[in-house]
């Protein structure tokens, strides 16, 4: 191709326009015209209002699964921590439970150690507190286990009472502990006097009446007794103090076809929840006071009283060793 035929003039896309600087200032007084046009006339306003109301269900639909997601954590979070505040709520309200039933339980026996100590001030014979430890395993008698023995001082024979009444009679000492048969096993026996007539009897356990009580036997059919007189220890046997409640009658049966009646009775005092008991020292075993000599008795009365004196601290001792 010949030269001469060649254009030399620049394609299109090489034309030079207006210049990058003029088209920067004109841009820039647009934009500021519009500024000031907008801000003194409100010319814009209505263009903006209309594009809002484009724009605002695209707006709606974008910002739903941001506010899914910050609302899922916020849920998450929320179910975590009430989750945990029920799982302290509930450790405390257990804590507080075991607190209020060990204060009951701690009040009740205040009140039971109190009420053993008043009854230890007011009766003359000399005891101990004792704690229960256990029944025995037998299921055909009843009886207790104390954590008391021959260490504390604990004989055989010693009356058992608590804050209500007679509970039964120490039958077995070990080093460490005594076994307790008390008035409701068939096997003890208890003097007793009514309180309201006088008359004394004897009431023997009866494991079987009520779930444990006391028999008065060998009763006459038309004996002076009422439901609900109160039988205490007569003291005749040695080794109850006399006074202390022991039971209640609780009911008669009087048989034509038998000239004694069958007399049931309560015990008074807590043979079946007992937790602490006292133990009394047996009334046989206290040495029988010596009577004072008489000040002008010759020698001779002198010397026999002594000897009436020694008699008499005899037989107390035997009396005190002998088994029951």
């Amino acid at each position: 191709m010949p030269l001469g035929t060649l254009d030399r003039t620049a394609p299109p896309l090489f034309n030079q326009g207006p210049s990058a600087l003029s088209k920067l200032i004109f841009f820039s007084a647009l934009a500021l015209f519009l500024m000031v046009a907008d801000a003194r006339f409100h010319i814009v306003q209505p263009l903006r209002t209309a594009i809002g109301a484009v724009l605002y269900p695209i707006q709606w639909l974008a910002l739903k699964p941001v506010q899914l997601a910050v609302g899922g954590s916020r849920y998450l979070e929320d179910l975590q921590t009430a989750q945990s505040n029920e799982a302290d709520a509930r450790k405390a309200l257990a804590l507080q439970s075991e607190r209020a039933s060990q204060a009951d339980t701690l009040a009740q026996e205040n009140a039971r150690l109190r009420a053993m100590l008043e009854l230890r001030e007011t009766t003359q014979t000399p005891g101990r507190v004792a704690e229960v430890l256990y029944d025995t395993a037998d299921p055909y008698t009843r009886k207790l286990v104390i954590d008391q023995g021959l260490t504390n001082g604990i004989t055989a024979g010693s009356p058992v009472i608590d804050e209500h009444g007679v509970l039964g009679q120490v039958t077995q000492v070990q080093p460490f502990t005594s076994e307790i048969t008390l008035v409701i096993d068939r096997d003890l026996s208890i003097p007793v006097q009514n309180v309201r007539t006088g008359a004394r009897s004897v009431a023997f356990g009866d494991a079987s009446a009520h779930g444990g009580g006391l028999e008065l036997r060998f009763m006459a059919a038309n004996a002076d007794l009422q439901e609900g007189d109160l039988l205490t220890t007569s003291g005749v046997d040695g080794v109850y103090p006399p006074g202390l409640p022991v039971a209640k009658i609780d009911r008669i049966e009087r048989r034509a076809d038998s000239a004694f009646a069958r007399i049931h009775c309560v015990p008074v005092g807590h043979v079946t929840a007992a937790r602490y008991v006292l133990v009394l020292a047996p009334t046989g075993g206290q040495p029988v006071p010596r009577p004072a000599p008489v000040a002008n008795a010759s020698p001779a009365a002198k010397k026999k009283a002594d000897a009436k004196g020694d008699k008499a601290d005899g037989k107390a001792d035997k009396k005190a060793k002998a088994p029951r």
